[in-house]
């Protein structure tokens, strides 16, 4: 499993201006997604966002388009979902020949640890 950082912004500009002041090296997690909070994760993984992931997961579609057909949303909806998914690192999308992009599922469990007395929540992505 895959932990994930949570990291409130603050905390994250803070640690970002202290690499750059060469007061620190960068976090070997720091090329890895990441999230401000636990409820950005849950925020993007709405019922019809999950349905959508399972889309891609069970009938594996060879392009954007197929899956806009599949799913019956709008293309840019879609397409913007898929480009937040990939940032999180729920999917990836293969070019495949000229402009055609397929995605892939590259998550099969999401794991959330709250703390909850302070903010040092884990996510772990398997």
């Amino acid at each position: 499993m895959t932990k994930h950082k949570v990291q409130n912004l603050r905390s994250l500009r803070d640690e970002m201006k202290a690499v750059a002041r060469g007061e620190r090296p960068a976090p070997a997690d720091a090329d890895k997604p990441s999230f401000n909070s636990v409820d950005a994760v849950v925020r993007l993984l709405t019922p019809e966002n999950r349905e959508l992931l399972a889309m891609i997961r069970d009938r594996k579609p060879q392009s954007v388009a197929e899956l806009v057909q599949m799913s019956g949303r709008a293309q840019p909806n879609l397409t913007r979902t898929l480009a937040k998914m990939e940032a999180a690192g729920f999917i990836t999308m293969k070019a495949v020949g000229g402009r055609r992009k397929v995605p892939s599922l590259t998550v099969k469990r999401i794991v959330v640890e709250i703390d909850p007395c302070s903010d040092h929540d884990r996510l772990s992505v398997a």
